[in-house]
């Protein structure tokens, strides 16, 4: 079976390549490489003994898109491509729908016209907004979030169901998750970010290495256990086996038509002020840390309630918080310049 992945070359996409080509898949990648690296898709075949296609194309390129379907004969596609920083898409969000929205419905389109109707969209907890009450299951009606990066989300998720009404073949599965956070065991692949990150854990591992002299803790006045945002962070690696069992699961299911969704984490939150402590722990590193004011767009808490994906995709988050610590220092010293080094 061949699937195509887009912006696999990206931090949960290189992972879940990975997980693809040990699970026996036959994998094209398309990315345009402005948040990510091909050196990690050199170390992917590497790991797994097998080869990737790599094609380099921007997901707003419909002519690009349909050379690659008609190339390779695709019979499902795994999204992954979107701009992804809560933050900054509340300072650019023009681009983050471009981008986001535009960009999957002319991926969408090209299957279509393609032929293709398997679909797996990475999608995020943000869909849920600030109205439903944590743990967030699937049941919840969409939201309004706090950012254009959710409220792009929100969107595509909705397109998504508007396919199923035109498209009585169209078979899509949604992930909704959290806060991905550690590497592969071997150290071989990790979050590279591009530029100073976006995201809590490798900004810590950065300065653990010594590339960034203190971390920057957004608000310790949220109304949470010590006043930090509470996220339900789960392992790299368990999230992107959950993007192979979705996959196993519409290939066992050929009667299914429609879209459904998955909530994957490990339903518990933990808080900034935890990781931090939990990376100090596992590394014996200091990280020194300032409190600096909140983010827009950040909301104090949030996790998953993931007993539909545990009983449905037979899939659980297994790895544990020291892990992911241990795992995220292991790349990071191992790859101080991330993979320039």
């Amino acid at each position: 079976m061949k699937v195509l992945v887009t912006g696999g070359a990206g931090y949960i996409g290189s992972h879940t390549v990975l997980s693809l080509l040990e699970n026996n898949y036959d994998v094209i990648v398309y990315d345009n490489l402005v948040n990510s690296s091909v050196e990690s898709l050199d170390r992917v075949e590497k790991l797994a003994g097998k080869s990737v296609e790599f094609v380099e194309g921007d997901i707003c390129d419909k002519a690009a898109l349909s050379h690659v379907f008609k190339k390779f004969k695709i019979d499902a596609v795994i999204h992954f491509a979107a701009l992804k920083a809560v933050g900054e898409s509340a300072q650019i969000p023009l681009s983050y729908y471009q981008n986001n929205v535009h960009g999957s419905v002319c991926l969408l389109e090209v299957m279509q016209e393609n032929d293709v109707h398997n679909f797996i969209f990475s999608s995020s907890a943000t869909v849920y907004g600030e109205e439903n009450e944590v743990p967030y299951v699937e049941t919840m009606k969409l939201g309004t979030p706090s950012s254009p990066y959710g409220a792009s989300k929100v969107m595509v998720e909705r397109i998504l169901a508007d396919m199923t009404v035109s498209n009585g073949r169209f078979r899509g599965v949604s992930l909704r998750y959290f806060n991905p956070i550690g590497a592969h065991e071997s150290g071989g692949i990790g979050e590279d970010p591009t530029g100073i990150p976006n995201n809590l854990l490798p900004y810590v591992a950065q300065v653990a290495v010594g590339k960034r002299d203190k971390l920057s803790i957004f608000g310790d006045d949220y109304p949470t256990k010590d006043g930090s945002c509470e996220r339900d962070y789960l392992h790299v690696m368990d999230l992107a086996q959950g993007h192979v069992a979705a996959l196993n699961w519409l290939n066992c299911n050929d009667e299914f038509r429609g879209v459904e969704a998955f909530n994957l984490g490990t339903g518990n939150g933990i808080s900034v002020f935890s990781i931090v402590k939990a990376f100090e722990k596992a590394t014996n590193k200091i990280i020194p840390f300032e409190v600096s004011p909140r983010r827009a767009g950040d909301l104090p808490a949030f996790w998953a309630n993931a007993n539909k994906a545990n009983k449905e995709l037979n899939w659980q988050a297994s790895r544990s918080l020291e892990q992911m610590m241990e795992d995220t220092w292991r790349w990071q010293s191992n790859n101080p310049d991330g993979y320039l080094t």
